[in-house]
């Protein structure tokens, strides 16, 4: 089963302006933009999408999605 079937796979969307669009640094740790944590991963690109289009105008802003389901049970196995 895949993470889009399945919608209990909790994931977060965080962002923050980086130091240089070379690495992911950020500028501000205490700056960061913590958009929320979602039940399943298509809710969580659609908080990623609107939180990206948010901030179009600063090319340092960066959004992710980080796969918490896989940081609470990373032996898992992956299909």
């Amino acid at each position: 089963m895949s993470e889009q079937e399945n919608p209990s796979l909790p994931h977060l969307v965080f962002g923050g302006e980086l130091v240089s669009l070379d690495d992911i640094t950020f500028k501000s740790y205490e700056d960061l933009d913590i958009v929320g944590i979602f039940p399943d991963y298509q809710s969580a690109y659609d908080a990623w999408k609107s939180a990206a289009q948010r901030t179009v105008d600063n090319a340092n802003m960066r959004y992710f999605i980080v796969h918490i389901h896989r940081l609470m049970d990373p032996d898992a196995d992956e299909e």
